[in-house]
């Protein structure tokens, strides 16, 4: 039988994670100069928060307590981005690079999540849903960015 502490810790894991990308696409929305970024922020932010319950939910069902904040790391990185803006500017190029950085660390730590034979068979289908909809907004985002360098 697989060890439910090594299943919740990586349930916990991808829910901080999940919290870090709903807080950057909120902070993203809010400094985007463009409605249609905005938009899209605000929506993405919208359904990591829906996953993140999803994956919660999932925690709690395996009687652990699900993190509600973000991860140091989130919380470091964003402070970076903070001062790098301070200092250079921001504008929607550079918010949409920034975003998509998070997109790809976040779909790197959902495909590692998948390759553990640490995950029950039942948290193993709500992370392979969960991961389908960040591979959807990855994709989204990396499609934007390109679009944008064309």
């Amino acid at each position: 039988m697989l060890g439910t502490d090594d299943n919740t810790t990586i349930l916990k894991t991808l829910t901080s994670t999940l919290n870090d990308s709903v807080n950057g696409y909120r902070e993203a929305a809010e400094h985007a100069e463009g409605s249609q970024f905005q938009q899209i922020f605000r929506d993405n932010a919208g359904e990591r928060e829906r996953v993140a319950g999803e994956l919660a939910g999932e925690v709690r069902r395996l009687g652990g307590t699900p993190d509600e904040d973000g991860t140091v790391l989130g919380k470091t990185h964003q402070a970076f981005l903070d001062l790098k803006a301070a200092v250079l500017g921001r504008d929607d190029k550079a918010i949409v690079n920034e975003v998509e950085r998070g997109e790809d660390y976040l779909k790197e730590k959902f495909e590692a999540a998948l390759s553990d034979d640490k995950l029950t068979p039942e948290s193993r289908e709500i992370v392979e849903r969960a991961y389908q909809s960040v591979r959807k907004g990855h994709d989204q985002i990396s499609q934007l960015k390109h679009g944008m360098e064309a």
